[in-house]
């Protein structure tokens, strides 16, 4: 339950980050993590399928 605690604590630093950016900025970063949440989710399945 800790992990899922850092994972969040994690997202949401990285969320204040981004959200200080500049608009064009901002959107390439949430592209960025929107990809990189989608691997780590597929890659989840992968792993609960095997």
């Amino acid at each position: 339950m800790s992990d899922q605690t850092g994972d969040a604590d994690e997202l949401l630093a990285r969320l204040e980050v981004i959200e200080q950016q500049s608009l064009a900025d901002r959107a390439d970063a949430y592209a960025q993590l929107h990809e990189r949440l989608r691997r780590e989710l597929e890659g989840g399945d992968a792993h609960a399928a095997g």
